[in-house]
């Protein structure tokens, strides 16, 4: 640090000794900008906005103790370290000093950002909260090519994928899976792990164009930071389920791609190898499978394509944890698809499939190499199918199309299959993140599962077009057989009461609200003279004037803030409104449509 040079901030005041200028601060920790953007997303560092802007609106400002905690980090001293070394390697090679360029090579720094996860992540829920977007990026990355003009390696792609399959591994192998939607940018997906809701996206299996307004150099760093926390993360849930942390890989399978049926024969074995004698740890070769698991490691270079099955994390995996399971919601998960038996065809969302199904307690095959089971199994109970005809058809077992296991998984019941057979329009993709009774409106088909679980539960539901019934009435409890006809009888009387009770009193209170009072209630009762009758008769003020003049009072006694967020409030359910009635106007168009389609 210069002696001359004195930090910006130094006797002043307020603001402007808080804050300081995004060019202030390179100038101030003597690094780049490229350098002093990486540094910033790895420690955690983010833009600030003051309230006074003391040298314009259109800077970037940071406060002061954040760059003061840059300044004191040793990552810095590791990248002034690495530029040094750069600028050496450069030297020598425009020197055509290649020995010296080569020695310079085996030398370079390196650095390691264990220390910043578990400063930036105290506790594990810390991390857990913080891994959407991490999920998001890790899987965005596994799914994008090679590209050495945008510094995107093999290398790092296939670690990528490796901890996408890790994390995958896990929620199936554990039933945490709850929710699913495919939409025009991917496949979301959400698990509850410890409490937890973790939302992340996919990308659909498609090839991956980059573009050129992406600075892929900003993302690689995010990337890199998102990479130590998945690997972090992965390793304490391996961990809590007893099972060896990197996973090992099964050679053959490997090499047919199949990934993720692998990794899951490696859940089964890492149980099993803490078991093994010494001697038998010692042993090396390809002469046994043991051997086989234990010398083929993960962070070997996998092939890119499509994973294979999960269905061994929930066939043979531990069952004595899963019996120990308190949570209600994974019981259920692991049971929904419990006895069903895929066969996933070719045109199909393969790896999503292969992660849903398993997920939720079903057994599933593809069509490949590495399947466990072929198309001629007579056990199939469901073909997963995506054409309009096929070769040969089994009548074991029903043909469906994709959209089927999604909306199981998000309705949390079998749903009937008759709409989504093959060559049908299959029903609306309802997304289980939109709260409908929140939003005001209720599709179709929303009630129509609404209604199937609650067939499946047992509850007592309206027909549709009707109020919601009255689970006390005795009529209901006649028919249910709860009580005899007596009890049916006294019930009903005393419900007659109570409904006369609360007409009299709704009688009153409306009065009341007309402006006829108490002593003039009782005059009519006790007289009941034509006179009075009259004056009751006599109309008083209007109750929705009234309800508006206490609104409008109201917002005169409010303070400026708050009648903006009100009025910002009414204009938000004004909307909702106004979406609401577009959506039931398109309801009626389409099935006038429909009509007029059917009587041509």
């Amino acid at each position: 640090m210069p002696k001359h040079y004195r930090p910006p901030g130094k006797k002043k005041e307020g603001n402007a000794a808080k804050y300081i200028t995004r060019t202030k601060a390179i100038h101030y920790l003597q690094i780049n900008l490229s350098t002093f953007r990486r540094l910033c997303i790895l420690k955690g560092v983010f833009p600030r906005e003051p309230k006074k802007k003391v040298e314009g609106n259109h800077k970037t400002y940071y406060h002061m103790k954040d760059i003061l905690f840059l300044a004191h980090d040793p990552l810095l001293e590791k990248f002034r370290d690495i530029r040094s070394y750069d600028k050496k390697v450069k030297k020598a090679l425009a020197k055509k000093n290649k020995d010296l360029a080569q020695r310079l090579l085996t030398r370079k720094p390196s650095y390691t950002l264990d220390r910043l996860i578990k400063e930036r992540y105290p506790t594990f829920i810390d991390a857990l909260r913080d891994l959407d977007d991490c999920l998001t990026m890790v899987h965005l990355f596994a799914a994008l090519p090679a590209v050495d003009s945008e510094h995107i390696e093999v290398k790092r792609i296939h670690n990528c994928r490796r901890l996408s399959h890790e994390w995958q591994a896990y929620i199936s192998r554990t039933h945490k899976l709850r929710k699913t939607f495919i939409s025009v940018k991917g496949i979301y997906y959400q698990a509850e792990v410890d409490g937890q809701k973790i939302t992340w996206l996919t990308p659909h299996a498609l090839q991956q164009v980059l573009t050129d307004d992406v600075d892929f150099k900003v993302m690689l760093t995010f990337l890199e930071f998102y990479e130590t926390l998945l690997a972090f993360v992965n390793f304490k849930l391996y961990h809590s389920i007893n099972v060896k942390y990197p996973p090992i890989l099964d050679p053959q399978l490997e090499a047919l791609a199949a990934d993720l049926y692998a990794l899951s024969r490696y859940v089964d074995a890492g149980s099993r190898a803490t078991k093994l004698k010494p001697e038998q740890e010692e042993i090396k070769g390809s002469g046994t499978e043991e051997s086989d698991l234990r010398l083929a490691q993960l962070q070997h270079q996998l092939r890119a394509n499509e994973p294979g099955a999960l269905m061994h994390l929930v066939e043979e995996a531990a069952r004595e944890e899963e019996e120990e399971e308190e949570d209600k919601d994974t019981r259920e998960c692991r049971s929904l698809f419990k006895d069903l038996k895929f066969f996933l065809g070719r045109e199909v969302p393969r790896e999503s499939l292969l992660f849903i199904i398993p997920a939720f307690g079903g057994t599933v095959s593809w069509d490949g190499d590495g399947s466990p089971f072929s198309e001629s199994d007579e056990s199939i109970t469901h073909q997963i199918v995506d054409r309009p005809t096929q070769k040969h058809l089994f009548l074991s077992r029903e043909y469906i199309q994709p959209q089927w296991v999604y909306d199981c998984v998000n309705a949390q019941i079998i749903l009937p299959t008759e709409g989504y057979l093959v060559g049908s329009l299959p029903p609306p993709h309802l997304s289980p993140f939109v709260d409908n009774e929140a939003e005001g409106y209720m599709p179709e088909y929303a009630e129509t599962i609404k209604r199937l679980q609650a067939a499946v539960g047992k509850q007592l539901l309206p027909m549709p077009g009707t109020d919601k019934p009255d689970v006390d009435d005795p009529h209901n409890l006649l028919a249910e057989g709860i009580i005899d006809r007596t009890q049916a009888s006294e019930a009903a009387e005393k419900k007659r009461k109570m409904l006369t009770l609360q007409k009299q009193f709704h009688d009153e209170l409306s009065m009341e609200l007309q402006g006829v009072t108490y002593s003039m209630l009782s005059n009519k009762r006790a007289k009941s003279s034509p006179d009075e009758t009259e004056v009751l008769e006599e109309p008083g003020p209007d109750p929705n004037q009234l309800v508006e003049d206490d609104r409008d009072m109201s917002n005169v006694m409010m303070s400026r803030g708050k009648r903006k967020l009100y009025e910002a409030m009414q204009i938000g359910k004004g909307k909702k409104r106004a979406n609401v009635s577009l959506l039931k106007e398109r309801k009626k168009k389409a099935e006038r449509d429909a009509g007029k389609a059917g009587a041509r």
